[in-house]
């Protein structure tokens, strides 16, 4: 019997009624509850969790007033500045602020008759001259005398020094505005500003600077836009032990003191005329190497400790090639007389075209054999080539606004391969813009939230805007059109038209119809048929969003288009003057013979060649900026090429298929597992651009399927897929430990360990396990560098604490970044979460991850299935601070948006995605702005691609690796037995059950007698 406990009949009574009243008082609050929650609203999914609504953010009418527009009026234009700066590499005693002081003039045509002046001017504070006034003005010539500056102030919002006068310019006369200012030395990253490193164990300070786009006022009072160019005298007051580095060569420098402090004055060359995004100055104790080529001085510069290491070597030595290549291919001497190039520890961008003084981040131009992958060196060459290829697009011809960002960008992200390639001429990198932009881009040019490359000059006008613009589709989409126009018209005629472009427009300024006129000009001096002018081809491309999908049925002959959406469910709200139609060049082949090209100028028509029961294969080798899909017939075609002889089908085209089958598959153009069935042959591949293909798309079904039941039977016959290829390396590779002599096959050995690795292939996990081990145990990394980010990556997942806090160790004391970037990376893989909840507290400080990597390691983590809800809800908590310390314009928010948010497929995440949105309206996006809408779009899509998928998936997946069943043997004749069993003992092999039935009968028969 159990035990238990008695109470008095009062207490008894007592009790009943208190729990009445308290069950009284719970209803009565449910009902305040439910009240309270209908005004809220319901959040789906039927989650308690409510969600408010904040009112609308408003922001107040800007007025008029040429103060309050974000553009310069049109009435002054600076002819040249004289600037001097002293940066202070300790903090002030006072303000334990670092700091820098200057003093400037600038001199001025006045263009149109004006009683005041604005010139931009952010985070200065200036120190009142003799008059009284935070600026002195004073006549050069055509005038007088200059009027008296009445009033001066700072407007915070557009960024100006307001000067309003006494009287009026006169238009043609010419004025010099002097001041004297100091401003800040942060750790932003923009403008004039500070980086920090230690070597032997001292802190060392750099003073440096990026002005791209709107932070040359920043660092000094200045026409900060493009079309503003001027003339720069620069001049530099620093420490005796630094060296001062400019646009200009040096001319001199000499000791003196200055407010009782001993210090160089280092005086340089006057620039070209140019734009003030393009000025770079720099301080600091870094030391050299140097040669020279045609005449022209080429420097490389970085911490001491890497240069005497040798890691500014290869930059060195591909500098000049590619430098030459290009004054080949524009038909124009290099204008200046050197071209520096610098490594800094902390800079947010990869690199920065200033004219004279390129300055890179450590990854982007410090290489070490022993650290450095292969796809390191690449990325130096190529970024190599990117920015020298600004030196006479962009830097001698400079876009007029903005708004043309992209023909700046996507120029020089175009012909970055053709330099590199000159430099490296066995790689075959001319092939791989495919994998790095046109596939990269299409991804994000398939939204309705896309944008269209070129916009209205007078749509872009805040900063934030500006940076804004710095996105895939300037920069890869720009460089795709442009690949795409160069291969229609031939290079020569291309190269033709660019180059009198340049001569033209030289030192000055230019849009992008200008090129398409002098290509025109160039198509009209040679035997090149176009459909139409440069300019309506182009402007079908360049002024409308996406890109079209075209069609291509051979039983018929009809070939059309249509705008490709990854949801084709997406409301596209921007309207196109084109409807949404291309005029699209066709390269093809058929029954593997290349075909005379064609063009497709509007919806529908009909091209008789394209009528044949032969395979047929458009777009050759990507050239076009387009997918293609087929009719059934020919899809079965060229997928039994692929299973039976894939080399008939050029390893391009081969990754287009694949890539171009996945996603029409994700815009339901084409069943998902005729996508997948692209895979089959992979098994029987050995070139790295179908597998890097097949793997980035790939990487969308992990992300959606890496939290679900598909995850399991995917990773199996993934597994399966590359388990040949894993054992192609692990035989002439002797087991991981050589490298493959191709460039490309390096990407491909790669590939086979990380896919082997993330499947599960136990070999692999176990030789990345002991390898790792190995190191751990002996103090010396014998790992491949091509393999060290897949090793470190599955090692620490593996591991625990250990393991962690081994590579974290490794990675503070990295000597060279790119090792420091692939322990970066590899830490965000441990499956640990409180391990990850540290280092996601890690990136925001600066002693810990630097600025500059602090959004990508968010990035990282947020990839690895464990670390996304904890890296989301870090970012979502932590808003206001990452906008406000890590700057709203900084190129990398749109990557952090984008990449928090990529795993996202379903209700609730992408309710919260909105809130966020909502909830952080008066911080802002910053650059970021456009990157939520693409979120939220994108997320929607998820949630109906696996509500309509999954199931078929899962199934095909699971179809694909069920055991093999083989033609069943023919049933043995009767025989007789020992004793009697049931038929499916006896005869388990019989192939039909009519031949079981037979067998049965006749054993019972025998049985009788």
């Amino acid at each position: 019997m159990g035990k238990g406990f008695y109470v008095s009949k009062l207490l008894a009574v007592v009790g009943i009624l208190v729990a009445v009243a308290a069950v009284a008082t719970i209803i009565a609050l449910s009902v305040v509850y439910a009240q309270e929650k209908d005004k809220n609203g319901q959040t789906n999914g039927g989650s308690t969790t409510t969600t408010t609504t904040k009112p609308p953010v408003t922001s107040p009418t800007p007025s008029d007033k040429p103060w309050d527009q974000y553009r310069l009026p049109k009435s002054l234009m600076p002819h040249y500045y004289n600037l001097t700066l002293w940066p202070r590499l300790t903090p002030d005693p006072a303000t334990k602020l670092y700091i820098f002081t200057g003093e400037s003039f600038v001199e001025f045509e006045c263009l149109e008759e004006t009683n005041f002046i604005l010139i931009h001017s952010n985070k200065l504070n200036y120190t009142d001259m003799a008059n009284g006034q935070k600026a002195m003005l004073t006549v050069v010539s055509g005038a007088d005398k200059a009027p008296a500056i009445s009033s001066s102030g700072l407007q915070t919002e557009t960024q100006y020094l307001i000067l309003h006068l006494d009287g009026t310019l006169t238009k043609g006369a010419v004025y010099r505005l002097s001041t004297v200012f100091r401003g800040e030395l942060a750790d932003d990253l923009g403008g004039f500003y500070r980086s920090e490193y230690f070597q032997d164990g001292v802190k060392k300070v750099v003073a440096t600077t990026q002005m791209q786009p709107t932070d040359a006022r920043k660092a000094f009072p200045c026409f900060d836009e493009p079309a503003m160019k001027a003339y720069f005298n620069i001049i530099l007051i620093h420490d005796l032990e630094t060296t001062a580095l400019s646009n200009g060569k040096e001319l001199g420098k000499t000791e003196l003191e200055v407010e009782g402090v001993r210090v160089q004055r280092t005086v340089f060359e006057r620039t070209e005329k140019m734009s003030t995004y393009l000025l770079a100055f720099i301080v600091s104790d870094f030391t050299f190497i140097e040669n020279t080529i045609n005449d022209v001085a080429i420097r490389i510069f970085a911490r001491k400790p890497a240069i005497d290491a040798g890691q500014g070597a290869y930059a060195l030595n591909k500098t000049g090639p590619i430098l030459n290549f290009f004054e080949t291919y524009y038909n124009s001497s290099y204008p200046l007389p050197k071209s520096d190039q610098i490594a800094l520890p902390d800079f947010n961008a990869g690199a920065m075209e200033n004219w004279g003084l390129i300055t890179y981040r450590e990854t982007a131009l410090l290489y070490d054999p022993a650290f450095s992958s292969n796809s390191n060196k690449e990325r130096i060459a190529t970024i190599i080539a990117h920015e020298l290829a600004h030196m006479w697009f962009g830097n001698l011809v400079t876009l007029r606004w903005w708004n043309d960002l992209w023909l700046n960008e996507g120029f020089a992200s175009y012909v970055e391969y053709l330099g590199a390639d000159n430099a490296e001429p066995d790689w075959g990198l001319k092939d791989l813009i495919v994998l790095n932009d046109v596939h990269r881009v299409f991804a994000v040019d398939a939204l309705a939230s896309s944008h269209p490359l070129s916009s209205r000059e007078d749509a872009i006008q805040k900063p934030a805007q500006i940076s804004e613009l710095f996105d895939a589709i300037s920069y890869s989409k720009g460089a795709s059109v442009l690949r795409m126009l160069s291969d229609f018209l031939t290079e020569p005629v291309f190269t033709k038209g660019l180059q009198t472009y340049l001569e033209e427009f030289k030192y000055g300024n230019a849009v992008y119809t200008d090129l398409w006129k002098h290509l025109q000009q160039a198509v009209g001096s040679s035997d090149v048929v176009l459909p139409d002018t440069v300019t309506n081809i182009m402007n079908t491309w360049v002024l409308q969003m996406g890109f079209p999908v075209v069609t291509v049925n051979t039983t018929t002959g009809t070939v059309s288009q249509q705008h490709f959406l990854l949801n084709p469910d997406s409301e596209v709200t921007t309207e196109s003057e084109f409807n949404y139609t291309w005029i699209v060049p066709m390269k093809w082949m058929k029954a593997g013979v290349t075909q005379p090209p064609q063009w497709l100028t509007s919806k529908t028509e009909t091209v008789d060649a394209m009528k044949t029961a032969d395979p047929v294969l458009v777009n050759l080798n990507v050239v076009g900026y387009y997918r293609v899909n087929y009719n059934e017939e020919n899809w079965d075609r060229l997928l039994n090429i692929l299973n039976t002889s894939h080399s008939h089908i050029g390893s391009i085209n081969r990754a287009q298929l694949v890539d171009d089958a996945f996603n029409l598959a994700r815009a339901k153009i084409i069943p998902t597992v005729r996508a997948l069935s692209t895979t089959q042959y992979l098994i029987s591949e050995r070139e790295y651009m179908p597998w890097q293909s097949a793997i980035n798309n790939l990487d969308f079904f992990y992300l959606m399927f890496d939290r679900t039941e598909v995850y399991g039977p995917m990773q199996k016959y993934l597994q399966g897929q590359v388990s040949p290829l894993f054992k192609h390396f692990m035989d002439t590779t002797d087991n991981f430990q050589k490298v493959p002599a191709g460039h490309q096959d390096q990407y491909t050995q790669v590939n086979a360990f990380s896919l082997a690795c993330r499947t599960g292939l136990r070999d692999c996990q176990t030789l990345a396990t002991d390898l790792f081990q190995k190191w751990m145990n002996t103090s010396t990394n014998s790992i491949e560098p091509n393999l060290r980010s897949t090793v470190y990556c599955n090692a620490i997942a593996a591991g625990g604490a250990v393991e962690w806090d081994f590579a974290w160790k490794q990675f503070k004391a990295a000597a060279i970044a790119s090792e420091a970037d692939k322990l970066r990376y590899a830490l965000s893989c441990t499956k640990e979460p409180w391990l990850l909840n540290r280092y996601l507290e890690y990136t925001l400080d600066v002693n810990m991850i630097r600025k500059q990597d602090a959004t990508s390691t968010i990035v990282y983590i947020a990839s690895n299935v464990v670390g996304q809800s904890l890296a989301w809800d870090f970012v979502r908590a932590r808003w206001s601070y990452i906008f406000t310390e890590y700057g709203g314009g900084s190129f990398s928010f749109s990557n952090l948006i984008n990449g928090v948010s990529e795993r996202f497929s379903t209700e609730f995440e992408l309710q919260q995605l909105k809130q966020f949105k909502l909830d952080n309206g008066e911080v802002g996006f910053g650059s970021g702005t456009l990157a939520i809408d693409q979120s939220i779009e994108r997320s929607m899509g998820n949630i109906k691609w696996i509500s309509e998928n999954k199931n078929s998936v899962l199934e095909w997946f699971e179809k694909a690796t069920a055991p093999p069943t083989s033609a069943p043997p023919p049933c043995p004749p009767p025989r007789r037995p020992v004793k009697l069993f049931p038929f499916y003992i006896l005869f388990p092999y019989c192939s039909t059950f009519r031949s079981v039935v037979i067998h049965y009968l006749e054993e019972l028969k025998m049985f009788s007698v």
